[in-house]
């Protein structure tokens, strides 16, 4: 305490960074499963398609963790230098996906996260014809993976794919990821718990594990209305929380560094093959966060392997 007090409380009144929270009571979510649904079609290693947009940053990371979890991964570089470039891109992205087996938008800052512009350009892509279509396929006839990550999840969600399992218009009804609380930017270690292990991605944890995960945004504070969050619940689709020392759900901004309702940090589509969540779970490796104590693989990449063997 006194540590933190001196290290926070001189710049304190410029800079604000613990803001004061309205104490509300939030649900401790806790549902498990013991088996998963697989492919119709097995593969030991699958092919995994990695989009690179203007701003993306976490593609080497992201290849790197599926590429240690046995996958291949292929990163994709988007071509924008012209319309017809774009162009290409989606056609080349689109054949590229026929032959995947998952499809990761990994982390970054699409458009330089222009205001309330998250995940803009990386939606307007897949919404394209041929790209929209071969997801659908890969998703719906070859029972595919896919998952977002940071600015990757604000994409999903923004497209539809989480939590709803398909690319389709939002309405004003519909979840969001909006601008954190406290105004600016979060770049911190944080825990989540997991929830729900329903996902074909959180086949090694168990509900109640808690992970630390590294944090890095500006824009991801998880919006919904009541009825949505309670359907999200009833529907098993919440995967992580925001969780305090003692592995509560908090709205504390030391621990929920956004102010998500219900301290969610991910979710999931309803069949739990699209996973959406906000923390670098593929910022892992020997020798990381040694001051930090705590547990940061999840195995998400591994689960997400395990899933087509």
């Amino acid at each position: 305490d006194a540590l933190l007090s001196a290290y926070e409380s001189k710049l304190e009144p410029v800079y604000s960074c613990n803001i004061a929270q309205a104490r509300r009571e939030i649900p401790t979510i806790t549902h498990n499963v013991s088996s998963w649904p697989k492919p119709a079609v097995r593969t030991p290693k699958p092919r995994v398609l990695i989009p690179v947009f203007p701003g993306t940053n976490c593609e080497f990371d992201t290849g790197r963790a599926f590429a240690d979890a046995g996958a291949e991964p292929e990163i994709f570089v988007l071509n924008n230098l012209s319309a017809e470039a774009i162009r290409q891109s989606v056609n080349s992205f689109a054949a590229k996906v026929q032959n995947a087996q998952i499809v990761f938008i990994p982390g970054g800052f699409s458009g330089g996260d222009e205001p309330d512009g998250s995940g803009k350009f990386i939606t307007a892509f897949f919404r394209s014809g041929p790209v929209r279509d071969a997801v659908n396929a890969m998703l719906g006839q070859r029972d595919g993976l896919m998952g977002g990550i940071c600015n990757g999840f604000q994409a999903l969600i923004k497209l539809g794919l989480v939590p709803y399992g398909e690319i389709r218009d939002a309405n004003a009804n519909s979840p969001t990821l909006t601008f954190n609380t406290i105004g600016r930017h979060q770049s911190k270690i944080v825990r989540t718990r997991v929830a729900c292990n329903a996902s074909p991605w959180l086949m090694e944890t168990k509900a109640g594990d808690i992970y630390n995960v590294a944090i890095s945004h500006g824009e991801g504070r998880f919006l919904a209305d009541e009825a949505t969050v309670q359907q999200l619940m009833a529907n098993h689709q919440i995967a992580t929380q925001y969780v305090d020392l003692n592995g509560s759900p908090s709205f504390d901004v030391r621990f929920n560094p956004n102010d998500s309702v219900w301290a969610i940090e991910g979710i999931t589509s309803p069949d739990g093959r699209i996973i959406g969540k906000m923390g670098h779970s593929e910022r892992i490796g020997s020798g990381m966060y040694q001051n930090v104590p705590g547990n940061y693989d999840m195995g998400l990449f591994r689960s997400a392997v395990s899933y087509f063997k």
